[in-house]
């Protein structure tokens, strides 16, 4: 303790009455919170090292410990918060840049909230999906602007290759490394068993999870981290990294105690390196070198697979939209300022980027007003949380989903946001061997299947009452959309009207 302490930001609460002292907690506790003390026969917590990830608190036999926000703060100031006072001392004393990981937790508004979905109901009637036919299947990838026909009138089929998905969500892109092989195990077999795909991440993908290709976008980041021939026939469609909402402007970081065994095999570098990719590809600084790349792609697959372009949602991302569409990219990705990472520093994921509702509506309406939007799909990711903000993110332009933190939600992740420290109680985050075995590879994608199924199933009832039978029908269908509480100026962009019009 000194000039920079400020009391812990949680408190471990524990029933004396009800522990038993099983020291269960001081197993389960990778940060080392819980201690038996011999000589007084109790259990202790040292609440400096807790950040709250409810491990200890799920796994008590007797219900004996609860997690609580410290009420112990510096005095109260609306300019001079304590996580601004704590973050001022923690680089007072390192002279480091912060890090954090998951999205951004700042109070911005999420426009998805006040967004509201138009229903019919009497002169277009609702569906019901439960007796009626209704359509979740896209296919990703450049479309023709009108159908054409050969000398003897029968319609031209052969189309640039696409990718198929038996609903539009995908799961996106988490590298090997900075989640465990256990967690990219349950992504692989659920993306697999729903009929969607999956994203390597820039990490390369290990051998074992080959025979999961036809599920599988493999990336091209700007490290080039796990890139060669087979990789990139491995998958079925190829991704090129240009940044991402958590991030954007600068290249990934995954510290070098999480490059260790299988982890620097498939990322060919080093055990222990800490794998910095650049900020920009140092091949491309500008939309020809860009094209250039596409191509490459597509000639060592012989134009076999779909190039996806990720990129993060900032100011002139419909200019930038307008590029990479005629880059020769079959998709473009977006992904907004609320999208996850396992490390960014806290600088920038807390203020650089927009929210990806706005930047999806301006690049569908720019494609749109180009008269390009066919030669294109768009995926929009950062902080899809359920089936109705899927359902708005298509109204609003979107071909189909990316998510992420929703599927680590789903396999035990509770949002502690220490991922960078490789320390994930739940065998998500982390390459310590004895944490990855906490989660089942079997049980992960089981839970993953399941919220993949509720999500169907509610994007199918959500339809039904808007009297729409496909996503295709859905797709850039804005006037389904309302807006609650927004300016004009946000009303303008989103192209929807306010409530009550």
């Amino acid at each position: 303790m000194g000039i920079d302490f400020i009391y812990p930001e949680f408190e471990v609460v524990r029933n004396e009455n009800r522990c038993i002292a099983c020291r269960v907690c001081e197993r389960q506790c990778s940060n080392e919170v819980h201690s038996f003390s011999a000589e007084r026969g109790i259990m202790m917590s040292d609440e400096t090292k807790c950040v709250n990830c409810q491990r200890c608190v799920s796994l008590c036999p007797t219900r004996a410990l609860k997690i609580v926000k410290s009420n112990c703060t510096l005095r109260e100031n609306a300019n001079w918060q304590n996580d601004t006072i704590r973050e001022i001392y923690k680089q007072a004393q390192s002279g480091g840049v912060l890090l954090s990981s998951m999205g951004n937790p700042k109070p911005f508004p999420v426009y998805w909230d006040k967004i509201l979905i138009n229903a019919s109901q009497v002169t277009n009637p609702s569906i019901d999906p439960l007796r009626e036919p209704m359509e979740t299947h896209v296919t990703l990838g450049k479309k023709p602007d009108r159908v054409r026909r050969d000398e003897q009138g029968n319609i031209l089929r052969e189309l640039p290759p696409q990718i198929s998905l038996s609903m539009p969500v995908m799961f996106s892109a988490m590298s090997y490394g900075s989640i465990s092989y256990n967690a990219h195990a349950s992504l692989a077999r659920a993306a697999t068993e729903l009929g969607i795909l999956y994203n390597t991440g820039e990490g390369g993908l290990h051998e074992d999870f080959y025979k999961y290709g036809a599920n599988t976008i493999v990336q091209v980041a700007s490290g080039r981290f796990g890139v060669h021939e087979d990789y990139l026939e491995a998958g079925a469609a190829i991704e090129i990294k240009m940044g991402q909402g958590a991030k954007p402007g600068i290249g990934g970081h995954l510290p070098g105690a999480k490059i260790v065994g299988d982890v620097s095999k498939t990322r060919m570098i080093p055990e222990g390196s800490d794998a910095i990719s650049p900020a920009p590809h140092h091949d491309i600084y500008s939309i020809e070198d860009l094209r250039q790349l596409v191509y490459s792609l597509k000639e060592a697959t012989e134009y076999q697979k779909p190039v996806i372009v990720k990129v993060a949602a900032v100011h002139n991302i419909a200019a930038i939209a307008s590029g990479i569409a005629r880059s020769g990219a079959d998709i473009i990705a977006i992904d907004g300022f609320r999208g996850g990472t396992g490390a960014a520093p806290t600088r920038i994921r807390d203020n650089v980027g927009i929210p990806i509702e706005l930047a999806l509506a301006a690049v569908d309406q720019r494609l749109r007003d180009e008269g390009i939007r066919n030669s294109v799909s768009l995926v929009a990711g950062g902080s899809i949380r359920s089936a109705s903000d899927v359902v708005k993110a298509i109204a609003l332009g979107a071909d189909a989903c990316y998510i992420a933190t929703a599927a680590l939600l789903a396999l035990g992740c509770h949002l502690c946001r220490t991922c960078q420290s490789g320390k994930c109680n739940w065998g998500i985050a982390t390459q310590q061997p004895e944490l990855v075995r906490r989660l089942n590879p079997e049980t992960g994608c089981e839970r993953l299947v399941n919220l993949m199924t509720a999500w169907r199933r509610e994007i199918m009832e959500l339809m039904g009452g808007m009297g729409i039978n496909s996503i295709e029908a859905l797709r850039g269908n804005r006037m389904m959309l309302r807006g609650v509480g927004l300016n004009q100026k946000e009303l303008d962009i989103l192209g929807i009207s306010h409530a009550g019009e």
